[in-house]
């Protein structure tokens, strides 16, 4: 190879913020000095002169230069990461969600990539738009957008996984179902498709592919899609947010939205939200502005938020550094403005905060471009997946939401009752789970807590049922709060509660949901049996769980019992002894019929212990 990934240190942050105009470091430290780049031989020695002092990374070099070959036993993902599916693959998934769930998907064809454009094979873009089809609207947007750099392989895979989990888990999980009932969820999974080809392959490819710059088969041909955007397009002039030489990794392009593929996502963006915001650079949008938008990138561990190409805060910059301040709070990275990690312009974010004041973040994930799959499964995945669920759930009011508690914790007395039985719920309103590495949130008492039974809060006709604190008066950060439900003249079947909370300063959080069902006893179904040990055949202490939301608990004799309504149920018998592993079992239960449904838990076995007192040979 002619290049090499090297960490170069910097002494003040003029340094980066030069370089970033033309080049985009992989990463930036500013607390230790550094910052990641690949540089070719002439870079490495105009670096130098420019008063970087340079250590080649060996492993990142490694990595990047080695040339990929397909595994045999994973021909369905790119080559060597067998948890990134393809741009096909992607698709692939997008179109089954929505042909086998009609009623909560649609898969639609929003304009195409460069290629595409000029008959040079390439893709649609497309967007898979998920919300509860029968519940009318208008409803808030949440906007998922990733991997509009090619080589940024966790992004869209990240985005993928989102709208698997929402699809998987509707119907079962209350928060997920009540977010798609009253929540529309546009996921562009492929922003820049044919980039993303090129860097399947092992390049990495930043630009779309454009012939038209650099050269027809150059590899640094295309343009920056990130900094092609009309709002703020080149607006800092000079070089000094993005480039006008066309072969530089931060090629703006030729005019503002110059790109097919900028283009049809900004008229996807116009399309789906209002304008809100006045024409002026100072104008803010209102309070209670809705819409969440979010550009899905790799690698550095940031939330970040406009603006991006001045040091000047936007508008709405405490409700956005609030909201950012949540997201972090879930993912555990760095909040900031944009133009913390170096100034750009013509981006994302901006775009669609300047244009229409819609609440617009980047979240840079990770920590590689090629990121190793355990990353992404046991960090990556998990953690953005809480930062979406919250942005989904606050995309009503995402300015004033994320200042409110959180509902957290959500238990019920019982969670099957006859008609007219009182309900208790408890829960944890908390107020304070913020990220504060970049100063610190404000936060507040809490106040007051609410219930409400199958209409949420904003809609019409919902109804209140206050809260109690359980301490007794509300007057701490973090209070767990009580309320009782009374269910006469509830129909049989499932019902949706509704939690939600108010801080000091007459902030409301935002909702939390859970499942309960009004049964008739004298017909409802029972499912019952004994959890023994099979070691000893003795009755076991257990909890009772089914996927969804019926309970019960084994008494002295190991037995348990619970009504439920007619259908199938997963059933998981948990221990409360540590040392015997929890079981599960399928059962399909009628009215008036009991279904007997043993369990034998086994213990837990011991494959290999060792103290290494004798040493710590073999570890």
């Amino acid at each position: 190879t002619d290049w090499v990934v090297v960490r170069a240190y910097f002494t003040d942050r003029q340094m980066v913020d030069a370089l970033a105009a033309t080049r985009e470091p992989w990463e930036v430290n500013y607390d230790e000095g550094y910052l990641v780049i690949d540089v070719t031989p002439a870079e490495y020695d105009q670096m130098v002169k420019d008063g970087f002092r340079l250590a080649v990374d060996d492993t990142l070099t490694k990595l990047y230069t080695t040339p990929r070959t397909a595994v045999s036993n994973q021909p369905d993902s790119i080559p060597g990461f067998a948890c990134y599916r393809t741009v096909e693959e992607s698709y692939a998934t997008a179109a089954n969600i929505a042909a086998a769930h009609p009623d909560l998907a649609t898969w639609t064809d929003i304009g195409n990539s460069w290629q595409k454009s000029v008959g040079l094979g390439g893709y649609d873009l497309m967007v898979l738009k998920l919300t509860n089809s029968a519940i009318p609207g208008p409803k808030p947007k949440f906007f998922s957008m990733s991997s509009i750099h090619a080589r940024e392989y966790a992004p869209a895979e990240l985005n993928t996984r989102f709208a698997e989990y929402l699809i998987d888990n509707y119907g079962t999980d209350p928060d997920v179902t009540w977010l798609l009932d009253y929540t529309e969820v546009h996921l562009l999974l492929q922003s820049n498709p044919d980039g993303r080809k090129q860097a399947e392959t092992g390049d990495l490819w930043r630009k779309n592919t454009n012939q038209n710059y650099c050269g027809v088969t150059s590899t640094s041909r295309g343009a920056d899609l990130n900094r092609n955007f009309s709002f703020g397009w080149g607006v800092c002039g000079n070089e000094s947010c993005s480039s006008s030489l066309q072969c530089d990794d931060l090629y703006r392009g030729p005019s503002a939205a110059s790109e097919p593929e900028v283009q049809a996502v900004q008229n996807y963006v116009l399309a789906q939200f209002p304008d809100q915001r006045g024409p002026n650079l100072t104008d803010p949008a209102p309070a209670d502005a809705t819409g969440v938008f979010l550009d899905l990138h790799s690698y550095s561990q940031l939330v970040l938020w406009p603006w991006g190409f001045t040091y000047t805060t936007a508008p709405n910059s405490t409700a956005l550094q609030t909201l950012g301040r949540k997201f972090a709070y879930f993912n555990g990275y760095e909040p900031d403005q944009s133009v913390g990690l170096y100034p750009t312009d013509g981006t994302t974010d901006d775009f669609a905060y300047g244009e229409l004041g819609v609440a617009s973040y980047t979240f840079e994930v990770g920590t590689n471009f090629f990121q190793d799959c355990g990353t992404f499964e046991n960090s990556i995945w998990p953690d953005n997946r809480e930062a979406m669920l919250y942005a989904a759930k606050v995309a009503r009011t995402p300015y004033m939401t994320p200042a409110g508690p959180d509902a957290l914790d959500l238990t019920l007395n019982t969670y099957a009752v006859a008609p007219g039985q009182a309900v208790t719920v408890t829960a944890v309103l908390n107020d304070i789970r913020y990220n504060n590495t970049n100063g610190t949130e404000p936060t507040q008492a809490i106040a007051a807590g609410q219930v409400y039974v199958d209409t949420p809060p904003w809609e019409t006709g919902a109804v209140a049922v206050a809260m109690t604190a359980v301490d007794g008066s509300f007057n701490q950060t973090i209070e767990t709060a009580r309320g009782v439900l009374d269910t006469t003249g509830l129909s049989s079947g499932r019902h949706m509660l509704y939690v939600r909370g108010r801080d000091a300063s007459n902030n409301w959080g935002a909702v939390s949901a859970e499942f309960f069902y009004i049964i008739d006893p004298a017909v409802a179904p029972t499912i019952g049996g004994q959890v023994t040990a099979a070691d000893t055949g003795l009755p076991l202490a257990a909890t009772i769980t089914t996927n969804q939301s019926f309970q019960s608990s084994t008494n002295a004799s190991g037995l348990y019992s619970m009504q439920v309504v007619s259908g199938t149920y997963t059933l998981t018998a948990t221990p409360l002894n540590p040392n015997y592993a929890p079981a599960t079992a399928v059962v399909t239960a009628v009215d008036y019929q009991s279904v007997q449904q043993n369990f034998t838990l086994y213990p837990y076995v011991t494959i290999f212990e060792d103290d290494v007192e004798g040493g710590n040979v073999g570890w």
